[in-house]
């Protein structure tokens, strides 16, 4: 007894020893009790004044205009705000009443101060009442000021009034009386008040009002809100729908019941909207340009001023959350002790001691939930304003900065670097709360163990700073990844996009290398990464037990004494330290990687744009002229020191005129047509242009959707004006064999169109467009004879005759029908005039001309030779089959790749929406993430490992409190073994972090290589058609973004969820030994956890999955609008272009925001949950009889309990968080096991070395389908190619032409019959020997990114010399000997540095290069002058002459001098013998396909001449 009363009374002097000195003069009873008189007299004095004025006010009204005081609402109902704070005034008046009645006898010594104070606090109350009726008379919206003061000055009094209550409590060890429980109900009820003070909204809601001006107040939104159809449950949510998130229960309860879809999730709230939030950045950047004076605003100052207000309130709750984390381990000690002395002290003041356990908590975790929400809402907010910036800069930027950036590079910034901002937002916080956890973790420490806190706070200072140089080397490695992620995108975009090209050129192995090398790269830097990360995970699982050996040991050697109390407040301490340790290498990481990302969003930002002041636009009335050029020098290269592109331009344009501009390949056409849309950098002169614009590239902008949205191009739909587009643009036929008409879904780049098709769409888009000016850059080199003359006809001296046209043109038969022909050289107009005049100035224009001549010669020269017989209208000729028109019907339509009769299945859809998983993530998707390396062995070590973390850990901890005396005792002889034991198993346990750390990093990172392999393989052999109907941006989301988490996050995250499972189970171990009973109340809330995570995970995964397929549309919308970007400013349709990508963000923000909300509203819950079996076993811990359990271990139990809302908490976090990134691993896997391609080689069938040596291609019974249910598009082909001849491909587009060819390559696979090369069946051979011994010259020239001779040699097979012996052979060795860096010279993405023609020139090099016996032209010279076309066709008869040449061709003349002519109608052979034997029967299709051919040309010299 003697004993227990020592330890008491030195107890109560130590814990308070600061209060007892300051007590009586800062805050005593007396004082209470004044303050509470001054401060209810302050408010009714001001009520008074308040009446008085008011009813001044309301008198003078009515003298004025009397009705004026009658326009309130008419109807009424009250809200719940207006309803509690009924209830909480009345139950304080209540209590009031009561303690006035039940008055004896008071802590404060003067009873008159006592009385008055009740008395007043009686009025008072009653007052409010008053005031609350009068607002429910006038329809208040708000709270008057004057109450909300009150409200929030008597919370304040009621809490000092519990505080002061508790201190008595504890000190005089009373029981609780009926005041204290007054007081209690006081503080619940008063806080219920702050809190609707704060909110300030009576929440009265309006039914009816005489005056229609309140409306929009009550709407509360602008009217952009009023055009959202979907509901928006969030920014409607009331005070405490928005604290519990119970807003979201419809959409769980939809959830729940099937699987939600993306029109089913509701809307973000109008500040979360992309408009919304695009427009205020915008503000942002100019506030700062205004301020600053600057041209170029700083993007961390937008990002500031953007988030600040935010970012403040986030703070808030964010050192709310900190500051009441701590409370917990500052009361264990106060705890024990009462357990100690529980004979000496009531249970009220245990009861007391939980009561302020829980309060804490339910701060603490209402403060995380709330912070945490508003991070990730800030997040979303940042993103989506940064996507919409770089969005619309990407449509300014100036051709120089557009090269020197690639696509995929400018949309890496879009994917990763804008999301590692986002993530900084999050740690933000962590900035703020860092501070504060410190300063508590100290304050406890310095109360429990005085100077031994300063030791503590040295250990923690350690730590810490021992992480900078691990943070900088991190950065560093960071900043590698990206650069390596970078290069790797950049490739595997090109190789994506120039697929058919690597198929068909048999370089889909080597590329596929290369992509592996690059891999191979990034995946050394992950590496050194993660094993970086493994060690930091070491240091900063083990700093809270370093800390603690090292503080313990201090207060040894300080002779501080350490009883089980102080050891277990100062362990739960060191807890909560672990959290800030661990989170500052996160927050420096992620400073480190969001300074890196907002550093290159920045200098994108600050990229050179397309200057607007190029152009000077002119209104029509002050001008004759459409384009006028004065002294106009241009250049692609802003800081080129050689040669203008463009120089000595003069030209004027008058209205009306047709302008053809023709000339040599790479003299400057398109060059001419660009300046004038003020797409070149202008170095001196003037353009003028005067009228709108419209513009046709020369390679084809198709963006993905269906034709009609094409070619309306977002101008309204009128049927007269459209049918006469597409009547003029020759596309009603083709129309009419797509089932589902114009409304047929386009594929991505317009895949599933032919050439021509795509370039009729084009042409379609610009006349719809019914503009002034028209600039068309090479319109007629896509299409057949037939068509392009029936095109110029219809189209350029038809429905546009009266505009005024640029056109380049390399067909010399359109030339005599321009009003004005321009003939570049060298970048400047050598020749003007009109066809007649340049002819006769002979200075070169004859050569073109000439050119074009030789050409139709020979088609004359054969078709004189056959037979002689007059040129007669077409017209004329209708036999009995019809016309011509319907002799080659436009058949199915056989385009470049032959999809669109799969589409015609599909409603006109040929890239279907992309496929989801629904459901939960299946098993097999987690066995075969967990199994990919070595078949999951090391998956039960790692697990092992953390477990032995764990029991060392609660051993270390539980011998610490058992081993220390409970008393004063002063054990310091014994304590150096006790710490000895403890260091030991505190490092023993930090082994084991490290062993699990190496293993989780190194399972993790080869089970990304290895599932990376397999996709990235089965990618690349997946047939054409695969890559037809999947966009681009799909595949490549895979390779970037859910790559990515593999190889970053994933294991972690996997990880995670086991070492929080472990942990949970450690603490109810440690809780269950002191007190059993826990069960009883664990059992049921565990179950009532796991209901809630069930019907949780089928919202939140759906949620997930729709946020992860709703991101790529945003990329893929964004690489077209790259690739467009010329002309979408020549349309000027910038606006709507940024319209549909601020939707497109909202589509991802809706699911995303949704998903975020989800995990807050189950955490909230769970914490609740949490908290409330913490609580209860705290109370059995009070209840329990003395004797039952040991105090030291009970304060263990608590210091392991405080964490359990976290641990539960962070369970299921873990285990949701792990299931939504799974959605990565289920996305790579699905595409892991595509349908492949026939094997690249069979060894048992390898064709000769020297196959094909004759070049012989025999078609027996051909049938190509493209899938079983689906018509044949080639039908019984029986035919044969002989050796080392040239054969001609020739019929209407849709005819089978392309299909042919694929077939040779088993592009397509036959379904009957069969091709043989020279006694091989190619289908019994691997594609990679086939394509590998064939050549072909493509319809688009495609070039790949890197070198001249990177691109003519990619195998590195051939020496230089052969190179520049290829190049001078296809006109180009002149052109490189001049670049300085002559083969090494570079090639930027797309080949966009050098013209078109001059790509198709170096395809034709890279066939000179490879000497196949069998080449193959597809519309190979279609981009190419008539000169450069003749010298092409020379070099291609010379060279090839002894090999077979098979020619697809649009130009006549081309096969001509074939030996051979195969004619294909309908997918069937129409006629195949020599041009000779043809041309004698009249009626043949090729005889007259030779006189449109002919008529064209001399006919277009008769069209009249507009005047002008």
């Amino acid at each position: 007894m003697v004993v227990n009363e020592r330890i008491f009374s030195s107890v109560t002097n130590l814990a308070f020893l600061q209060f007892e000195v300051a007590w009586p003069e800062m805050i005593s009873p007396c004082h209470w009790e004044d303050a509470s008189i001054i401060m209810q007299l302050g408010f009714l004095a001001i009520l008074l004044l308040s009446c008085i004025t008011n009813n001044l006010d309301y008198f003078s009204k009515i003298r004025k205009n009397p009705r004026d005081v009658e326009k309130y609402p008419i109807d009424g109902k009250y809200g719940l705000s207006y309803r509690i704070s009924i209830v909480c005034s009345v139950l304080i008046l209540i209590t009031q009443v009561v303690m006035l009645l039940t008055w004896q006898h008071s802590r404060c010594g003067s009873e008159v101060s006592v009385l008055s104070s009740r008395m007043m606090q009686v009025i008072s109350w009653t007052i409010t009442l008053i005031v609350l009726y009068r607002i429910r008379s006038r329809k208040h919206l708000k709270f008057p000021w004057i109450l909300r003061f009150w409200w929030t000055s008597s919370f304040l009094l009621c809490l000092v009034r519990v505080m002061i209550d508790a201190h008595c409590l504890v000190i005089n060890h009373d029981q609780l009386g009926l005041q204290e429980y007054d007081d209690m109900i006081n503080l619940v009820a008063s806080a219920c008040l702050l809190i609707l003070s704060i909110r300030g909204k009576a929440a009265v809601t309006l039914s009816t009002t005489e005056d229609d001006i309140v409306a929009p107040l009550l709407n509360g939104k602008s009217d952009k809100s009023s055009e959202v159809k979907r509901d928006n449950p969030y920014g409607k949510a009331t005070f405490i729908q928005l604290v519990t998130f119970s807003w979201l229960n419809p959409l769980f309860e939809f959830g729940f019941k099937k699987p939600l879809d993306q029109d089913e999730v509701p809307d973000v709230d109008i500040k979360d909207s992309a408009a919304f939030l695009s427009q205020d950045f915008d503000q942002c950047l100019k506030h700062i340009k205004e301020r600053d004076g600057s041209d170029i605003p700083s993007l961390y100052k937008a990002m500031y001023i953007f988030a600040r207000k935010k970012a403040a309130i986030n703070a808030l709750f964010a050192i709310t959350n900190a500051g009441a984390s701590y409370v917990g381990p500052y009361l264990i000690n106060y705890f024990v002790e009462f357990l100690n002395e529980k004979k000496f002290r009531s249970l009220g003041s245990g009861y007391l001691l939980v009561l302020g356990f829980l309060g804490a908590k339910l701060v603490e975790t209402i403060a995380q939930r709330q912070w945490i929400f508003g991070a990730r809402q800030l997040g979303l907010r940042l993103r989506a304003a940064l996507i919409s910036q770089i969005y619309k800069k990407g449509l300014i930027l100036s051709s120089q900065s557009r090269q020197s950036r690639s696509s995929g590079e400018i949309i890496n910034f879009m994917s990763v670097d804008v999301q590692r901002i986002t993530d900084f937002i999050w740690y933000l916080n962590t900035v703020w709360m860092l501070p504060v956890q410190i300063s508590l973790a100290i304050f406890i420490l310095h109360m429990n163990l005085g100077n031994g806190a300063v030791v503590g706070l040295a250990a923690t200072l350690t730590v810490m700073a021992g992480n900078i140089p691990l943070t900088r080397i991190q950065k560093r490695y960071q900043t590698k990844i990206m650069d390596a992620k970078d290069n790797r995108m950049k490739s595997t975009s090109e190789v994506l996009r120039h697929m058919k090209t690597l198929k068909l050129q048999a370089w889909d192995s080597h590329y596929l290398l290369k992509l592996i090398d690059l891999r191979k790269i990034e995946h050394n830097w992950l590496w050194k990464s993660l094993r970086l990360s493994a060690l930091t995970a070491f240091i900063f699982w083990g700093s809270p037990t370093f800390i603690s050996v090292i503080t313990f040991g201090g207060c040894v050697l300080m002779g501080i004494p350490l009883t089980a109390g102080r050891v277990l407040s100062a362990l739960a301490t060191f807890r909560m330290l672990q959290d800030p340790i661990f989170n500052l290498p996160d927050l420096l990481n992620v400073i480190a990687q969001g300074k890196v990302s907002v550093d290159r969003i920045s200098s994108y930002l600050q990229e050179d744009e397309i200057k607007s002041g190029a152009v000077e636009f002119v209104p029509s009335n002050e001008t004759e002229h459409h384009v006028e050029i004065d002294g106009g020098v241009f250049s692609w290269d802003m800081e080129q020191g050689g040669n203008p592109t463009l120089d000595h331009i003069q030209l004027k344009v008058k209205k009306g005129m047709k302008v053809a501009i023709c000339g040599t390949v790479g003299s400057g056409k398109s060059s001419l047509l660009a300046c004038i849309l003020g797409e070149m950098h202008k170095l001196s002169g003037t353009v003028k242009v005067s009228g709108d614009k419209a513009y046709v590239p020369q390679s084809p902008w198709i963006l993905t959707g269906d034709i009609r949205e094409n070619i309306l191009f977002g101008k309204p739909y009128e049927s007269d004006k459209y049918n006469r587009t597409i009547e003029a643009c020759a596309l009603e036929k083709d129309f009419e064999l797509f089932a589902a008409g114009d409304l047929t879904e386009i594929g991505e780049r317009g895949i599933n169109m032919s050439g021509g098709q795509k370039q009729r769409i084009q042409i379609a888009r610009a006349v719809y467009q019914d503009a002034e000016i028209y600039l068309l850059d090479d319109p007629f080199s896509a299409v057949d004879a037939h068509t392009g003359s029936q095109l110029f006809k219809d189209c350029l001296m038809g429905i546009l005759k009266d505009k005024t046209i640029l056109y380049v043109t390399h067909q010399v038969e359109f030339l005599p029908a321009a009003d004005l022909i321009l003939v570049m050289q060298n970048g400047k107009i050598a020749q003007a005039g009109t066809f007649d005049e340049l002819l006769k100035q002979n200075i070169g224009f004859e050569v073109l001309v000439g050119a074009h001549s030789d050409a139709l010669e020979s088609v004359m020269t054969m078709e004189s030779s056959s037979r002689t017989t007059e040129f007669a209208a077409v017209e004329n000729e209708i036999d009995a089959d019809g016309n011509i028109n319907q002799e080659f019907p436009h058949t199915k339509q056989d385009s470049e790749h032959n999809l669109s009769i799969e589409i015609t299945e599909r409603d006109g859809r040929l890239v279907q929406d992309e496929e989801r998983e629904k459901g939960s993530i299946g098993r097999e998707v987690y066995m075969a993430y967990l199994t990919t390396v070595k078949g999951g062995v090391l998956v039960p070590i790692i697990i092992f490992a953390q477990s032995s973390f764990q029991v060392l850990q609660v051993l270390s901890n539980y011998w610490m409190a058992w081993a220390c005396p409970t008393g004063d005792d002063e054990l310091v002889d014994g304590m150096d073994f006790i710490l000895l034991v403890y260091t030991l198993l505190a490092v023993g346990s930090a082994f084991c972090v490290l062993l699990r750390a190496s293993l989780v990093a190194i399972a993790g990172l080869r089970t990304a290589e290895k599932l990376f392999s397999n996709m990235l393989n089965s990618v690349l052999r997946a047939p054409m058609a695969f890559f037809d109907s999947t966009p681009t941006g799909r595949i490549l989301n895979r390779v970037s973004t859910d790559q990515s988490v593999l190889d970053l996050e994933m294991a972690n995250k996997l990880g995670w969820c086991a070492f929080s499972i472990i942990q949970l189970l450690g603490t109810i171990a440690v809780m269950s030994q002191v007190a059993w009973e826990v069960f009883v109340i664990f059992i049921p809330v565990t179950a009532i956890c796991i209901w809630y995570q069930r019907y949780y995970i089928p919202t939140a995964r759906e949620l997930a999955r729709l946020a992860g397929i709703e991101r790529a549309p945003i990329l893929h919308h964004f690489a077209e609008s790259l690739t467009g970007a010329a002309t979408i400013r020549a349309f000027d349709q910038q606006e709507r272009f940024t319209y549909a990508n601020l939707c497109l963000i909202d589509n991802h923000s809706r699911p995303w925001f949704h998903n975020v909300s989800a995990m807050e509203w189950l955490s909230f819950r769970l914490n609740q949950l949490a908290n409330f079996v913490f609580a209860f076993s705290l109370l059995l811990l009070v209840t329990l009889p003395e004797g039952v359990i040991n105090p030291s271990i009970a304060g263990l139990a608590v210091t392991y309990g405080i964490n359990l809302n976290v641990q539960q908490a962070s369970v299921i976090w873990n285990i949701c968080n792990a299931e939504n990134k799974m959605i990565s691993v289920e996305r790579i896997l699905q595409y892991s096991n595509l349908t492949s391609e026939a094997p690249l080689i069979i060894e048992d069938s390898r064709p000769p070395s020297n196959w094909p040596d004759f070049g012989t291609i025999c078609f027996t019974n051909l049938q190509i389908r493209y899938a079983e249910h689906l018509p044949s598009v080639l039908k019984n082909i029986t035919c044969t190619f002989p050796g080392r001849k040239k054969v001609g491909v020739v019929g209407r587009t849709g005819s089978g032409k392309s299909t042919l060819i694929q077939a040779i390559f088993r592009v397509v696979e036959a379904r009957e019959g069969s091709i043989v090369i020279d006694d091989a069946d190619i289908s019994k051979i691997g594609l990679h020997d086939l394509r590998s011994r064939l050549s072909i010259i493509p319809q688009d020239p495609t070039m790949f990114e890197g070198t001249i001779r990177g691109n003519l040699d990619p195998l590195e097979q051939h020496s230089d010399n052969q190179i520049w012996e290829a190049l001078d052979k296809c006109q180009l060795g002149d052109i490189v000997r001049q670049k300085p860096d002559k083969l090494e010279s570079a090639v930027v993405e797309n080949g966009e540095n050098w013209s078109v023609g001059q790509r198709q020139l170096f395809c034709l090099g890279r066939a000179l290069l490879k000497k196949s016996s069998i080449l193959v032209l597809d519309e190979a010279t279609a981009s190419v002058d008539s000169a450069t076309d003749g010298a092409i066709q020379k070099i291609i008869s010379q060279e090839f002459q002894d090999r077979t040449v098979v020619t697809i061709a649009h130009r006549i003349h081309t096969v001509i001098d074939s030996d051979l002519v195969l004619v294909l109608s309908d997918g069937r052979i129409a006629e195949y013998d020599s041009p000779a034997k043809l041309l004698e029967r009249e009626n043949s299709f090729f005889s007259k396909l030779i006189k449109e051919y002919s008529m064209r040309s001399h006919g277009f010299n008769g069209v009249p001449k507009l005047q002008h």
